[in-house]
This record gives structure tokens, sequence and C-alpha cells, in this order.
């Protein structure tokens, strides 16, 4: 089953136990990635976005509700940030288990050794094996860093 097919499910499922907050933040994620499947069909593609795009529009979801709790903490709005980490819980349910330190560590030092990095001028080709390879596995805004380390 792909993910659309999963999300779609899990929202019916949702829907008969009405479960609104449920339904709502699925019904966030479908309209996240119809926007992008027309971004693609302006671009011509027919078919829309695939699996790993659909991975990355999940990813971004889940950071920039990240991003919100933290606002609505600092702000005093709990309520709210309580909300977002609850959209949160929702979201990481369709994306893949999370790498620990190690497994990042060795995913990079193979990204490196693949792509026969030896600079950091390398740097976008080892970030691009570990988008092709582990997308919405890691958070490669602290990726980045680790690489520029290893590469430095």
């Amino acid at each position: 089953m792909s993910l659309r097919e999963r999300i779609t499910t899990e929202m019916k499922a949702a829907m008969r136990e009405k479960n609104s907050a449920r339904v709502s933040t699925l019904r966030l994620i479908n309209a996240a990635i119809k926007d992008q499947d027309i971004a693609a069909r302006g671009k011509g593609e027919s078919e829309g976005v695939g699996e790993a795009d659909v991975l990355a529009i999940l990813g971004k979801m889940v950071k920039q509700r990240q991003e919100s709790a933290r606002a609505y903490e600092e702000g005093g709005r709990l309520e709210l940030a309580e909300k977002e980490r609850e959209e949160i819980v929702i979201l990481e349910e369709f994306l893949p288990r999370q790498l620990s330190d190690e497994e990042v560590a060795k995913a990079i030092a193979d990204a490196i050794s693949a792509t026969g990095a030896e600079s950091i001028r390398d740097m976008g080709k080892v970030m691009g094996a570990l988008k092709s390879k582990y997308t919405g596995q890691m958070d490669f805004g602290a990726v980045g860093p680790r690489v520029r380390d290893m590469l430095g």
C-alpha cells in the first residue's frame, strides 16, 4: 500500500471514529500533497509527486509544527503548543523510523566514500546522496553541519 493510500485509509477510519483532530491533520497532509501534485503537473509531470516527495512533505510539516510549538511555548500559549505536538505525533506515524546518531554517522561516512567526496566543495554531492536514500529518516538541517565537519 502506497503512502497516499495509507493516509486516505487512515482518514476514512478517523472519520468513522469521529476523531476530528486526526481527520483535520490528515486533511492537511492530503492538501499539501495535492498542492505539490498541482505544482508538478505545471512542470509537465503528469504523475504528480512520488513517495520520496510525499516523505519530504511530511518531514517539512513536522518541522513546521515543531517551530510553531516552540513559538507558542515562548508566547505562553501552551494549549496551542500541545495541539501542534498532537499533530506531530500523527504526522510521524507515516514517516519511517528516524536513524540514531550512530546510524546517521555511518550513513554520512558511507555517502562520503560512495561519492568520493574529498573537500567541502563536494558537500552537495554527499547531501544529495543522503537525501536520495534517507529522506524522512534524518533531519538534514542537523546533518549538514556534521557532513561539513567530516569533510572539513
